[in-house]
């Protein structure tokens, strides 16, 4: 840490810094809300080690990270992005991801790219629950964690506050390692709490001395919870014994157990930044906590890796001399040098133009088919921001981008073309918001299929839906702010203009009630005509039944070979519908009786008479329309169970009960219409402040009510 080495920040603005092991490679991924200060964090961070002169603004739309059109215009990340910077000759790849929920597909790339995990929290606006169900998943792979407070130089930002919070959220081992000094309202340095050294930042550079008699009392406070909470996760048993009988224990020794306690992530240190002097506040400390308190590569558990047809192998470590492993964690679009792959490189080297062997499984329900293709591969690059600086090598543990991989996707394998492999790909959520679009025009359209083929090869959490009973073409999205994001990039980037429409949910028709009706196809045209006459009985069937068809002819009323004729005909119509235009289900069609002529009867004229005695039928009974209904299961906080079930309700809910989920945490179930959640994505999100998620899964059709079926619109 900071406080064992207080070597200065090393860095070259432009030039892109490389590593020649895995051992000198950190991963950190940068998680917390929107507005926490990531982007921010990582501009300072970045100004510290000399990558660049000065650090950027949000509100300038100049950050490194936050390049993107949309991302400047909105003035929040909604991409991953990485950030590689060096300090004291290793190699820090910094992935800075959204802090929107919409984007989290993103996160949960940057999640599996890192090594470690910093948790940033706003002073001002403390812990959200979205970032502390982040905080348990990464605790269930027991990814090494830290806190960072950001803003602590801000107005109203409250240190003990938060980090209370920090603590209520997080749970056990989670302890500052330095306490922010304030005088006047001015945060002028921090405090060590192993060292006891004041981190002087007043005059805009570092220095140390001593800190003041006033400040003794606080700095005992913390230290000694400090100190039990280190040694509580020492491998050494007698360090707790020594420090109760008042022993003095060795800074170093402290700072060793620490180190080791973060890398195995069973000790979360809190540290402190702002930006208001010199390149900020806290940025040595911070960096070297990553360098030399965060694990590299090789301390990171491999994911699983298979053969193609899914037989486990064993024996791949993080060795650059070891079989080829890489895995697309990112997948762009740029207009002038193509698709470029973020690749988080787990085992093996990667090395320009060679040839790697691409596999992609399992996504087929998203819109990406399953592949296994040989590409060669481009340039290799670091990026900073906007800028590709080409690099000779990547070795494994780091993280690089790959140019003209053609067919690559994100969560793609590439491994090498004689020993092709695939990784187990990480959990994506499911996208549960609905949205129709068409092309505004006959030129859009011609472009739109290629242009969502794009998209959907970037993002794995987009679903593309061409739905052929309403025929609209749906995206599956994360929520509206993702929605807007993807048109806007269809517009600015692929030259595509689409609109929305209303999203038309596919209902059904049934028969209310049980009737007989006649079809008569009867024309004489001159020469051969058309002679065909059925009598047929209607009736609903229960829920679920389908369709039933039932021959009761006698006496070859209907030559047998034309009965087929009939049910061919009535199923063309049951597609079509016979009142709104809707698919009919749940009916069994008999027929008892017709004739038949030994000329002009045939196939078509009797298909044509089953069609027109089923449109006969509708004429004299009610006809149903049933929309279809599903399972939602709903998983909350259980500060929030109460309005969930009330909104449930309010939807033409049917709440089946609740049962707890974990601490805190209520899991709903109920069926609801698929016409009252089209937009639930939303609502859920705005009752439960983001914490909220859910499933659905298709239960069955029910008769929609009489009140709103006169306001549904018909199918085109």
């Amino acid at each position: 840490m900071a406080e064992k080495n207080l070597g200065g920040a090393t860095g070259a603005a432009g030039r892109a810094p490389a590593a020649g092991s895995a051992d000198a490679i950190r991963n950190v991924v940068l998680v917390g809300h929107s507005g926490a200060g990531k982007t921010t964090l990582v501009e300072h961070l970045l100004a510290a080690t000399g990558t660049v002169q000065r650090p950027g603004r949000v509100e300038d739309g100049n950050t490194v990270s936050d390049f993107d059109e949309v991302e400047v215009r909105q003035q929040r990340s909604v991409n991953l992005s990485l950030a590689p910077l060096t300090h004291n000759s290793i190699k820090i790849n910094l992935l800075d991801t959204p802090g929107y929920a919409d984007f989290v597909g993103d996160l949960r790339a940057g999640l599996r790219a890192a090594d470690a995990a910093l948790f940033v929290v706003s002073a001002v606006d403390g812990v959200d629950g979205l970032t502390q169900m982040l905080w348990e998943e990464c605790a269930q792979v027991g990814m090494p964690r830290a806190v960072v407070i950001t803003k602590i130089d801000h107005q109203r930002a409250d240190f003990d506050e938060v980090l209370t919070s920090c603590q209520d959220a997080f749970g056990d081992g989670v302890a500052p390692l330095y306490l922010p000094v304030v005088t006047n309202g001015n945060v002028n340095g921090l405090i060590g709490l192993l060292s006891q050294k004041f981190f002087n930042y007043a005059t805009g550079t570092r220095t140390e001395k001593e800190p003041g008699a006033e400040y003794e009392a606080r700095i005992e406070e913390y230290r000694g919870a400090l100190i039990e909470g280190i040694i509580q996760e020492s491998e050494d048993e007698s360090l707790m014994d020594r420090y109760l009988q008042g022993d003095p224990i060795d800074t170093k020794v402290l700072i060793d157990d620490l180190e080791k306690a973060v890398a195995r992530g069973s000790f979360y240190p809190v540290l402190c930044t702002g930006a208001g002097a010199g390149h900020g506040i806290g940025m040595i400390e911070l960096l070297e906590l990553i360098t030399q308190g965060f694990p590299a590569p090789l301390e990171h558990p491999m994911p699983e890796i298979t053969t193609l047809d899914g037989k486990p192998v064993d024996g791949i470590t993080c060795d650059p001399d070891g079989p080829l492993v890489a895995e697309v964690v990112k997948t762009t679009s740029d207009p002038y040098v193509g698709r470029i792959s973020l690749v988080r490189v787990f085992s093996g080297t990667l090395r320009p133009d060679m040839t790697v062997h691409v596999s992609g499984h399992g996504l087929a329900d998203r819109g990406h088919e399953d592949h296994d293709v040989d590409e060669r591969i481009g340039t290799l690059t670091c990026p900073l921001g906007k800028q590709q600086r080409a690099i000779a090598k990547g070795v494994a543990g780091d993280i690089l981008a790959v140019a003209k991989l053609s067919r690559a996707e994100t969560g793609d394998t590439l491994s090498e073309v004689d020993r092709p492999l695939l990784m187990t790909s990480w959990t994506m959520p499911d996208p549960l918001l609905p949205v129709a679009i068409r092309a505004k025009s006959k030129a859009d359209e011609d472009k739109l299929s290629q242009a969502l083929a794009r998209l959907v090869a970037e993002d794995p959490t987009l679903r593309l839906e061409n739905n052929a009973e309403t025929r609209q073409l749906v995206l599956w999205c994360m929520g509206e702010a993702h929605t807007d994001v993807l048109l806007d990039r269809l517009a600015k980037r692929h030259g595509v203009e689409v609109e929305r429409v209303e999203l038309r949910v596919p209902l059904r028709e049934t028969f209310g009630g049980r009737c007989q009706a006649m079809g008569r196809n009867v024309k004489q045209t001159g020469g051969h005509g058309q002679y065909a006459i059925c009598h047929l009985e209607v009736e609903p069937l229960p829920s679920g039944g389908g369709f039933e068809f039932v021959d009761r002819i006698v006496g070859g009323v209907v030559p047998r070979q034309f009965i087929p004729s009939v049910e061919k005909g009535v199923r063309a119509q049951m597609e079509r519908g016979v009142v709104a235009g809707y698919p009919m289900v749940d009916v069994r069609v008999t027929l008892y009786d017709g004739k038949a002529h030994s000329v002009d009867s045939s196939d078509m004229a009797f298909q044509i008479a089953g069609q027109l005695a089923l449109k006969e039928a509708a004429g004299k009974v009610p006809t149903l329309l049933l929309e279809p209904v599903d399972e939602l299961s709903v998983l909350v906080a259980d500060d929030y169970v109460g309005s969930v079930m009330s909104d449930l309700s309010s939807r033409r809910g049917r709440v089946l009960g609740t049962e707890p989920v974990g601490t805190g945490r209520t899991l709903v179930k109920a069926e609801v219409p698929q016409l009252e959640i089209t937009r639930y994505a939303i609502d859920l999100r705005s009752m439960s402040h983001g914490t909220g998620t859910f499933q659905r899964t298709f239960l069955r059709y029910e008769p929609l009510p009489a009140h709103l079926a006169g306001k549904v619109a018909t199918t085109e």
